[in-house]
């Protein structure tokens, strides 16, 4: 295998470690719904993910490790990604299934492809326009399709609609990204971010607290660990080297193995089932998702060439 391949071959490991350890995120936030609320579930899965992000950046140049001119952007990282995304995700688990949470995180890559046009001024193509409407059509599908209840065919699962509104946070978030990487490397941005979203969510997390309390036990206190090191640290750290190998069009296409992953995690782990919606609307939602990625990555190979 030449260079270049054993390169590829890495970051596609690498970029598949990260979906598939965001996929178990959503999985925990499902099991762990009536035992803890998602404010607090947000704010221990951040404090653990700081310490991790702490020690890395004490490797890095100190320019890296101080907030600059773009210092209002990384503020926008934080209410975005880390403030409003992670407890919304969580809440929204509380009503629906992991099943429809992942699959709906796949229209991630389009909104943001979305946004950055609207914001940063990003082509978006013919191609990505088609994608995202067939994987509207598929969040359609799983809003109206999955709901429970007597009026099941008319109804909307409010939990897959705050899904929706978290995936959009996490778009937004995304952009921001996208700028502040501008001038200093993923890591410092992903880090910073966490820092100075994690006292709001500290106080926010009290707040909870007395309204809902937490009774600890090692188990909760595993999965949280769990949460703080693998989704929210490895899980980005992973990314990042990807990105790195692959380029960011190169490792969008691999973000789609998050729903998939996430699907089987909730079937075989959880004991979820896979109804007919989640069928046509997951593969509306990959499929939608995948014409979009190719396109973008096609075009990107063709201007490097």
């Amino acid at each position: 295998m030449t260079t270049d391949g054993k390169r590829r071959l890495k970051g596609i490991l690498l970029v598949n470690v990260a979906t598939c350890a965001w996929a178990t995120n959503i999985m925990i936030g499902r099991l762990v719904r009536d035992q803890i609320g998602p404010l607090t579930l947000t704010a221990t899965r951040y404090v653990v993910a700081s310490i991790v992000f702490a020690f890395v950046l004490r490797a890095r140049p100190i320019q890296e490790r101080r907030l600059g001119k773009d210092w209002l952007l990384l503020g926008a990282m934080s209410l975005t990604g880390v403030v409003l995304f992670a407890p919304t995700l969580y809440f929204g688990l509380s009503y629906t299934q992991a099943i429809n949470g992942t699959l709906i995180n796949g229209i991630g890559p389009l909104l943001t492809a979305a946004f950055a046009a609207w914001l940063l001024r990003e082509p978006f193509s013919g191609r990505q326009l088609f994608g995202s409407v067939l994987a509207l059509g598929g969040v359609v599908v799983l809003l109206f399709g999955s709901a429970s209840g007597p009026s099941k065919a008319l109804s909307l699962n409010r939990g897959d609609l705050l899904i929706v509104v978290a995936v959009t946070f996490w778009a937004l978030y995304s952009v921001a990204t996208r700028r502040v990487v501008r001038d200093r490397s993923p890591i410092s941005a992903t880090a910073l971010s966490m820092f100075i979203g994690l006292p709001v969510l500290l106080v926010f997390a009290v707040l909870e607290h007395g309204l809902q309390p937490v009774a600890w036990t090692p188990r909760l206190i595993g999965l949280v660990v769990y949460v703080g090191l693998v989704p929210a640290a490895l899980g980005f750290l992973c990314w990042n080297a990807g990105v790195k190998l692959l380029g960011a069009g190169g490792a969008m296409v691999f973000y789609n193995t998050l729903p998939l992953y996430g699907a089987l995690f909730g079937f075989l782990l959880l004991g979820e089932t896979l109804g007919l919606a989640h069928l046509a609307g997951g593969a509306l939602i990959l499929g939608g998702g995948l014409v979009a990625a190719i396109s973008k990555r096609a075009s990107h190979l063709a201007v490097n060439k």
